[in-house]
């Protein structure tokens, strides 16, 4: 029986892939995307969390990188309020680092390369006045504050991947493609899937791996022996918090480059990140000693109180899949995505290398238009104005939400609605539509999590284990004690078929 035709087949289920697939699907295009591991396993869930314009990026003249980004911001947060929200970002002056009238020209340009209708823009800090100042060492004593946005990361992959699989893409998660033969009008893969191997055609061929993008080339091109991508880790540090409030910092170094310290899951702080060189040959991303003594030392330089090895609760690494452009160093390769399109040698195949969270609808559209003559349709900029799953409230209106959903859930605690708010948006509704009391809920598992929960991410966001949940479509494992964990494993266990126990995290 011959394989049904898909349009489009996309290796890669981070954030480049889930928002082609997305776009695509949203077109009425017949869409495959297939992932080895989890949706957002690993460069996507792997970021500082933010939706920005990368200011530290004026520095090296990605003057059109910024732009794109700073006008993605508030596309964005209308999309998904829920899991997108508005930060202010508290830059120091700091004698011997970059002075402070290159800073508020930058941060001019920042406030006014990008539309900015919600944000506010920069304002001067005095921080032996102002209270964003008490956390800090004293010799600081004067900074800026500017507008940038946070963001749930890996819920993006997800709830980008079930807004694909509403419009009608098929999305295989835990499935490999193991085989590739590229004909002259169409491709041939073969897909590991549950143990099965399936074969599956398609005419346009997407190499969204991120990190795994040459080896995947190599599978239908044995004589591409130029590498084009240049892997870059990047590590993060979890602490306990280090400051009260809801805004964050940004830190210079003496090395040139700078980290974040962002309020985190409530009673933490995240510290990161750095540029380490990578290869395949090390295994799975983990922080070294070496990154860990850096974030601790650049934090502790501004930080009145010391940030210590013994205050770190979780690290987490990614790998940043950018081109190759023969940069000095990791820090300065560019962040902006760059195609590969390739129609002469047999049916089409476009690989992806590079890119942000904050630019992936932006590349999304790019590479539908790269694609509009080979699929015979336009480029129309759909995605603009569509919400994600639970994003269809105004980009002001959580507070009011949660009001609304603890009103009618009214015997459930108002920090549990809020989080599922935070989370699922309106979403929450359809999750709580049967609920009459706190029995329908089901098991308890601790934080918060219920049983409810659960059966929704794995009908609904293809979570499959314990460790799809805790650790990426939430940061629950943050709060439950390892018995809490180890209840959440088995329940996978018993009702979902292939769920594995194994919960890891650094």
């Amino acid at each position: 029986m011959t394989a049904a035709m898909y349009d489009l087949a996309i290796i890669g289920g981070g954030i480049n892939g889930v928002g082609i697939a997305r776009d695509a699907a949203g077109r009425g295009l017949k869409v495959l995307l297939v992932e080895r591991d989890d949706l957002a396993s690993h460069t996507s869930s792997a970021s500082t969390k933010l939706v920005h314009g990368g200011l530290r990026y004026l520095e090296h003249y990605e003057f059109n990188l910024v732009r794109k980004a700073l006008k993605e911001r508030e596309v964005l947060l209308r999309a998904a309020p829920h899991i997108i929200w508005p930060m202010r970002f508290v830059l120091p002056v700091d004698e011997g680092m970059r002075p402070a009238w290159l800073l508020r020209l930058g941060l001019f340009l920042y406030d006014n390369l990008g539309g900015r209708d919600i944000l506010p823009r920069t304002k001067n800090v005095n921080l032996h006045k102002d209270q964003r100042g008490d956390s800090l060492q004293k010799r600081l004593k004067k900074g800026f504050a500017y507008s940038d946005c946070w963001v749930e990361d890996a819920r993006l992959v997800a709830l980008t991947a079930r807004d694909a699989a509403n419009r009608g893409a098929d999305i295989w998660t835990r499935a490999e493609c193991v085989g590739l033969d590229r004909g002259p009008d169409h491709w041939n893969l073969q897909i590991e899937h549950h143990g099965k191997i399936k074969a599956e055609q398609a005419k346009i061929l997407v190499n969204a791996a991120g990190p795994w993008v040459d080896p995947v080339t190599a599978m239908y091109d044995q004589s591409s022996n130029a590498a084009k991508l240049r892997l870059v880790k990047g590590s993060h540090i979890v602490v306990k918090r280090k400051f009260e409030g809801d805004h964050s910092y940004i830190f210079q170094n003496r090395d040139g480059r700078i980290i974040f310290a962002i309020p985190y899951e409530g009673d933490h702080t995240l510290i990161g990140t750095t540029d380490q060189p990578w290869s395949y040959d090390e295994g799975p991303a983990k922080i070294s000693d070496s990154e860990i003594d850096y974030l601790c030392e650049a934090a502790s330089e501004y930080f009145e109180e010391s940030v210590n090895r013994d205050d770190i609760e979780w690290t987490y690494s990614g790998v940043r899949p950018l081109f190759d452009d023969h940069s000095r160093t990791a820090a300065t390769v560019t962040r902006d995505f760059v195609f590969d399109f390739d129609d002469e040698n047999g049916a089409p195949v476009l690989s992806i290398f590079g890119g942000k969270i904050t630019t992936y609808r932006v590349l999304a559209l790019q590479a539908i238009r790269t694609l509009s003559d080979a699929l015979d349709i336009d480029g129309v900029d759909w995605t603009k104005e569509a919400s994600l799953p639970g994003g269809d409230f105004p980009a002001d209106g959580f507070d009011a939400l949660v009001d609304q959903y603890a009103k009618r859930w009214d015997f459930l605690d108002k920090f549990v609605v809020q989080r599922l708010v935070r989370a699922y948006g309106t979403d929450t509704a359809a999750m709580l539509d049967n609920v009459r009391k706190t029995a329908d809920l089901g098991q308890k598992f601790g934080a918060g999590l219920y049983e409810i929960e659960l059966r929704w991410l794995v009908d609904h966001e293809f979570a499959s284990t314990a460790e799809d949940t805790l650790w990426r479509r939430s940061k629950l494992g943050l709060h439950m004690t390892e018995a809490e964990q180890q209840a959440v494993a088995r329940w996978f266990e018993g009702q979902v078929p292939h769920a594995k126990s194994n919960l890891k995290h650094s």
